[in-house]
């Protein structure tokens, strides 16, 4: 064969299909769907993580913390007041009583989340206008309680604690999947999951086996949130009940708070897209009552050992009191001695009846009290609002306080 015919025939053709070639490929990269990039911890894509951790961050507003309102029943039977818990538990009445907390002029200034009781995230006030609409509404974030409360026989094998039974593990995780499904697309946006440890120092409680059920459950929760979109909140709580003293509590707290971040990194949850819920480290209900300051000292001397930055969140739970104590006061006193100086996180509440236990005696299931029973819940609101700055002033906020105080209806659960 020629040059000139190479040139002008062979060359050519070849151009030809080696550009053909080059087409196909394109095209059929075109048609492949574009992979979604994996996020800094391999198991969510970027946009999910994004998507959480602005979540989360919304959460964590500056001043703000959560209104808990998904109690199981009435939330006046576990306000541990006398008066209180009159209150007939009825539908209706949790409607009604729910509808008026959220419908709060100004509650959103102070409130970023409210935690909702399957039941609420489906319900509708009197007018028809739904729970979820309501809060979003008032400018807060509306969230879910997962689990579904444990079996008082507990692990088997374990000793019997301050609370009167075995150690124990929660239920729900079996549906866990779907109903994350579901909550989301009713509109939750977090959720929330609660394990209950106890202290006796004695029996060595809690156990290592209570530990390792506690934090992995937790763990597996957290991961089921974040592939359905939700932000968890993370509850290993360790109950006051018992004679323990605060060292002791110190102690366990640190152990539980060092296995829950292990085994929330083997399970691969987005830390950024996550907040804690823990107790505060505090004396038994059996034993001498310690300070806000001391409480607070070492309260967050724990967590600094324990609980990785890159958390945005730390929403304490006020836990139970004695009797003698006004419980709303106190969770304001200890937080706001939490906040005397910067923290690595936004260290603020999630509390329940130590925001609403004042609101429920004002209101008492009358339609008449709905105003001033707003104003209390405001009041208590703001100045744990003022605490997340360590700005609040002692006895500035009016309370209940302890006359009428009896056992909280429902044990530690």
């Amino acid at each position: 064969m020629s040059s000139a015919v190479w040139r002008q025939v062979v060359v050519p053709l070849a151009a030809a299909y080696v550009l053909g070639q080059q087409k196909k490929e394109e095209t059929k990269a075109e048609a492949k769907p574009t992979a979604k990039k994996p996020s800094m911890n391999g198991a969510l894509t970027v946009e999910q993580a994004a998507a959480l951790k602005a979540t989360a961050a919304a959460m964590c507003a500056s001043g703000k913390g959560f209104l808990a309102s998904d109690e199981s029943a009435g939330p006046w039977l576990r306000a541990g007041h006398v008066e209180a818990a009159k209150i007939p538990d009825t539908a209706e009445n949790r409607a009604a009583y729910r509808s008026m907390l959220y419908t709060t002029p100004g509650l959103g200034e102070y409130i970023s989340g409210v935690i909702l009781h399957w039941e609420t995230l489906f319900q509708s006030d009197a007018a028809g206008n739904k729970m979820v609409d309501l809060i979003t509404g008032n400018g807060m974030i509306p969230g879910i309680k997962l689990d579904k409360g444990y079996d008082k026989n507990g692990l088997l094998g374990t000793k019997v604690g301050p609370l009167g039974h075995a150690e124990t593990w929660c239920k729900g995780l079996d549906d866990l999947d779907k109903r994350c499904a579901e909550a989301y697309k009713q509109g939750a946006r977090f959720a929330k999951w609660r394990n209950v440890l106890q202290i006796d120092t004695t029996h060595g409680l809690p156990s290592d086996l209570a530990i390792m059920e506690c934090t992995h459950s937790l763990a597996r929760y957290a991961s089921t949130c974040q592939k359905n979109g939700l932000v968890p909140i993370v509850e290993p709580e360790i109950v006051p009940n018992g004679a323990h003293d605060i060292y002791a509590c110190a102690a366990a707290t640190e152990k539980v708070l060092l296995a829950q971040f292990e085994a929330l990194k083997l399970h691969n949850v987005y830390l950024e897209g996550a907040v804690l819920k823990p107790n505060m480290v505090k004396n038994g209900l059996k034993a001498p009552t310690e300070e806000p300051a001391v409480v607070a000292s070492l309260t967050l001397a724990t967590l600094k050992r324990t609980v990785p930055s890159a958390m945005p969140g730390i929403f304490f739970l006020s836990g139970e009191t004695k009797l003698d104590e006004d419980n709303e006061e106190t969770a304001t006193l200890n937080l706001n001695a939490m906040n005397a100086s910067p923290n690595p996180w936004h260290v603020s509440f999630s509390y329940g009846k130590a925001l609403q236990k004042t609101c429920i005696v004002t209101w008492m299931g009358k339609d008449a009290n709905k105003i001033k029973a707003q104003d209390a819940l405001l009041a208590r609101c703001k100045a744990n609002s003022e605490a997340t700055k360590g700005k609040y002033k002692p006895g500035s906020c009016p309370s209940i306080g302890s006359k009428g105080n009896i056992e909280m209806q429902g044990g530690a659960y």
